[in-house]
């Protein structure tokens, strides 16, 4: 019974870690250290990551730059269909 609890407790734990572990490698960080910061600073290594990636996807720079890279991987793909043909 107190096995199962801390089990449960445990799981319940590891969430937050996951869930900043993962939204820190889907915008190229490390996911490593952002699950480690998880586990020791839980909330507060979840803003810290988030206000981060706010100021990313705020920097004007940075959004010219996706579009860049969109707009070269469209034109990419285009061009090998094209040689395809």
């Amino acid at each position: 019974m107190f096995f199962d609890i801390i089990l449960a407790f445990a799981c319940a734990l590891s969430f937050l870690p996951l869930t900043t572990g993962y939204c820190a490698y889907s915008y190229g960080r490390s996911f490593w250290l952002w699950f480690v910061l998880g586990w020791v600073l839980p909330i507060v290594s979840f803003f810290i990551l988030f206000a981060l990636l706010y100021r990313k996807e705020m920097n004007g720079g940075e959004q010219a730059l996706a579009e860049a890279k969109a707009i070269l991987a469209a034109a990419e793909a285009r061009s090998v269909r094209i040689e395809e043909e």
